[in-house]
């Protein structure tokens, strides 16, 4: 059947893509496929990208829910694990009715979620970000240690096609929930297919109000329907009612697996004549002046080079020292990434999809620990410091929590101060010359002065100027004080702008 290889072709494309998206550590495939991320339903709703959202309608209200079956990543990932389970098993699901009490209360949840600002709610029930931590946080170490092992043997044979990166876990309380998530969906979409899309979430509920009103639909031609059960035996949304002859079209997908599975030609995929009522019922018994015009997608694919670009490593003061494990600061107010404009708009926003995290080349950004804003992206700066002139996180956020912004922009924006702590400096513990934070501040806003100004003898100190302070971390990155550093950045609740 045409229309199940088509909904395949174009599933696969997006969901490989969109997946490579989290993989990719090295921004590549950003710059090709990054518009895969910004197409998602409710980013696309939240960063107000309305051409993008009456698109996605509109598509609904002709052809059905197409975007769950093709666009929607966690919709195909279930759609994979069905088929895997189903290769040796056909027909295995029934027909049930639709859990409209469940579905619409998680419905409301996110809608007041939303509305409230609690991030933590949106990002455990919004679709796609789901996924984007199942990748982010369980597929993308798999494909680095992949990567590492390639850069081991390249490195042997004196090619530099790939570089070594580490892996590590970013925030374990979102990682055990990616794990969770991972395991829960796996184990619903195992045993009966697409029971999460049709009963938990909330963008399925929204698509599937629109798609009872869809234009094109699959109806049932009764005259040559034989009531063998195959149609109803092999829907993974359990929606399709041999019996009645009807399709539940709040919850069809239209994967058109039914199509295929029908060897009597009962189902047909189409617009009839005669209107269909708004519940779920389907009244026709001819099938004649229906439009069967054949329908094309144009598809257009790139082969995008995975050989990664090497960045150079940055290197602290005195060379190859081995530094003892320091410990982070509890800062009184989070740090949010350059172009995410103030905290509250980051929490109104943000779907905690990871794809920033996923994707910051410095090791800065990782998920929030905060309950009020659970797997939203903070910012630390033990393993790297913001570079001034990256801004990669916010030429990809999907949902307008991270605005766009330029690295002159960047560059005079002020999302934090540093402060100095005498008690933990080495110059005054150790009795030593340091100065590294003022050395490597890329704003000028740190000076070494005298400990005591009315002696020139006295230990230079850091002295910090928080009009020039642009919150980088460059300063803290560097410190050499163990384990806590002698400067941190504080973050500001509203970002400035020099």
């Amino acid at each position: 059947m045409k229309l199940k290889r088509i909904r395949i072709l174009l599933g696969s494309i997006f969901f490989l893509l969109t997946t490579l998206l989290f993989l990719d550590f090295t921004g590549t495939l950003h710059h090709w496929f990054g518009w895969m991320a910004k197409i998602q339903f409710l980013p696309a709703l939240l960063a107000m990208n309305f051409i993008v959202v009456a698109v996605l309608i509109a598509l609904t209200l002709v052809f059905g829910r197409i975007y769950c079956s093709v666009i929607c990543p966690l919709g195909v990932f279930q759609d994979v694990v069905a088929w895997v389970h189903n290769r040796r098993k056909n027909h295995r699901y029934s027909y049930s009715k639709a859990v409209n009490w469940l579905r619409y209360a998680f419905l409301a949840v996110m809608v007041v979620a939303l509305i409230a600002g609690i991030g933590s709610l949106v990002a455990l029930l919004a679709p796609y970000s789901s996924y984007g931590r199942i990748a982010s946080n369980l597929f993308q170490p798999v494909y680095i240690a992949g990567n590492n092992v390639l850069a081991y043997f390249a490195e042997r044979v004196d090619s530099y096609a790939f570089y070594s990166v580490d892996v590590w876990i970013k925030s374990l309380p979102t990682f055990i929930i990616a794990a969770v998530t991972f395991v829960l969906i796996a184990v619903l979409a195992w045993r009966n297919g697409r029971t999460y899309c049709n009963t938990i979430c909330p963008v399925g509920t929204v698509l599937g109000f629109l798609a009872r009103f869809s234009w094109f639909k699959i109806y049932f031609d009764e005259e040559k329907c034989r009531s063998c059960s195959k149609c109803s035996k092999g829907c993974k949304a359990s929606c399709i009612d041999f019996k009645t002859h009807t399709v539940d079209y709040s919850r069809c997908i239209v994967c058109g697996d039914c199509l295929s599975d029908c060897h009597f030609d009962a189902l047909h995929y189409g617009r009839k004549k005669k209107a269909v009522r708004a519940e779920v019922q389907v009244n026709s018994h001819d099938d004649k002046g229906v439009d069967k015009s054949k329908r094309s997608f144009l598809l257009a694919t790139a082969m995008v080079s995975t050989a990664a670009l090497a960045e150079e490593k940055m290197k602290l003061d005195g060379g190859l020292a081995v530094l003892k494990e320091r410990k982070v600061w509890k800062r009184i107010t989070p740090l949010t990434p350059p172009g995410s404009m103030s905290a509250e708009n980051m929490a109104q926003h943000c779907t905690g999809c990871q794809l920033c995290v996923a994707e910051c080349p410095n090791g800065v950004l990782r998920p929030s620990t905060d309950l009020m804003k659970l797997m939203q992206p903070t910012m630390s700066y033990e393993r790297g410091f913001c570079r001034p002139e990256c801004t990669r996180c916010s030429e990809l956020c999907p949902a307008g929590a991270i605005k766009p912004i330029s690295r002159e922009e960047k560059s005079s924006t002020q999302i934090g101060h540093a402060v100095w702590q005498p008690f933990n400096c080495i110059v005054l513990t150790d009795g030593v010359e340091c100065g590294n934070c003022s050395r490597h501040c890329p704003a000028g806003a740190i000076e070494m002065v005298p400990n005591n100004p009315d002696d020139e003898e006295s230990p230079y100190v850091p002295a910090v100027d928080e009009t020039r302070c642009i919150g980088c971390g460059a300063c803290e990155y560097v410190c050499p004080a163990r384990p806590f550093t002698a400067i941190h950045v504080e973050g500001h609740e509203v970002h400035k702008v020099n």
